[in-house]
Order: C-alpha cells, then sequence, then structure tokens
C-alpha cells in the first residue's frame, strides 16, 4: 500500500477521553477533559496527564498536587466534550453537566460518581513539554462500580460500561473483542 508523507505530530489514536477532576471544597471544584494520558508504569503505579498551562485546571493542579482521572463512557460523552471546550473560570462544570461530586478517600479532589472507574492521583513531578506540562502521578486509590466486578472471579469488566475513546478529533465507542491478551499463542484444547 502506497505511504503519504504527513507532517510531524502526535497521531497516536484512538486515546482514551477522560474527565480530570481536581480542586478542594474549600477552593472549589473543577473538571477538564483530557486526552494526552496513560500509564507509566505498574510498579509503583504511575500515570501522567498532559496539561497546556494556560488551562484553569493547570494551576489547580499546581497548587494541590493531585487530582482524579476519571473513566468515561458513552453515556459521558456530551459532558466530556463540554467539560473540555468550556472553562472553569466562567462554569461550574459539576453543576451545568449535572456531575456528582464524590469524596474520595486519599485525595482532596473529587471523584466524579457517574464515571465506572475513578483513580486518584498524587503528582510527583511536573516536567514542561512545549505546548502542555506533563503532570506524572501516582496512583494512590482506584474506586470501580461494583456492578462492573465479577462477584465469582473479582474481574473489572469496563467493556460493560460502554467505555469511549478519542480518535483525531471524534468520540467513538468501543466495538467488539477481537481478543485477550496472549490469545496468539494460547495452545488450543484438545
Amino acid at each position: 500500500m502506497p505511504k503519504v508523507l504527513w507532517k510531524p505530530g502526535t497521531m497516536i489514536y484512538p486515546v482514551p477521553a477522560v474527565l480530570v477532576s481536581c480542586g478542594t471544597k474549600q477552593d472549589g471544584f473543577n473538571i477538564i477533559t483530557i486526552a494526552w494520558t496513560g500509564t507509566l508504569c505498574t510498579d509503583p503505579p504511575l500515570c501522567y496527564i498532559s496539561v497546556r498551562p494556560e488551562r484553569c485546571s493547570h494551576a489547580i493542579i499546581s497548587r494541590h498536587k493531585e487530582f482524579v482521572i476519571n473513566l468515561t463512557t458513552e453515556r459521558l460523552a456530551r459532558a466530556t466534550d463540554w467539560c473540555g471546550v468550556k472553562s472553569g473560570r466562567e462554569f461550574d462544570k459539576f453543576n451545568e453537566m449535572k456531575l456528582t461530586p464524590l469524596k474520595a478517600s486519599k485525595v482532596k479532589a473529587p471523584l466524579i460518581a457517574e464515571s465506572p472507574l475513578n483513580i486518584e492521583c498524587r503528582v510527583t513531578d511536573i516536567r514542561p513539554m512545549g505546548s502542555h506540562d506533563m503532570f506524572i502521578a501516582e496512583v494512590v486509590a482506584v474506586h470501580a462500580d461494583e456492578l462492573l466486578i465479577n462477584p465469582a472471579t473479582g474481574a473489572f469488566k469496563l467493556s460493560h460500561s460502554r467505555p469511549m475513546c478519542f480518535l483525531h478529533g471524534h468520540y467513538f465507542g468501543l466495538g467488539h473483542m477481537i481478543g485477550k491478551f496472549g490469545f496468539s499463542v494460547r495452545k488450543k484444547k484438545k
């Protein structure tokens, strides 16, 4: 298949579209939509978010050194988009999107009740990267919707929540499962 030379850029897609909550009850809560987030390490559990310095949430996260990554679903698509285009300087995003802040267990930033998975994070490092600053954080607690946990195995079935992703300016739900980790080398039962 012929290739076309494309300008250098961030073309690693799809990526998660997450709602990052930050702030304190005293200072006020905020939510920012982030598509540049991911896992850095499993032991210790480390993740990151990248935020433009001019965003309202950047100052809040820099000040408090904590945030919560809230995974999104197809049902949260409108709120996810809205929280990414509106500023926390002008709107109470929890109120506007009718989202419910819940008390976290380890950080002061709230969980979003409507999210199927909430990841409490404490910032360990802030690295200026150019247009964005990368907030590297330790995962200090994870909250999962009870209905998504198989009581027999303890397995978390995030796919049942209908998660969504961001693909070059568009939001998509996830399709059908292709395989499970290791399926390409698994021996067939006789």
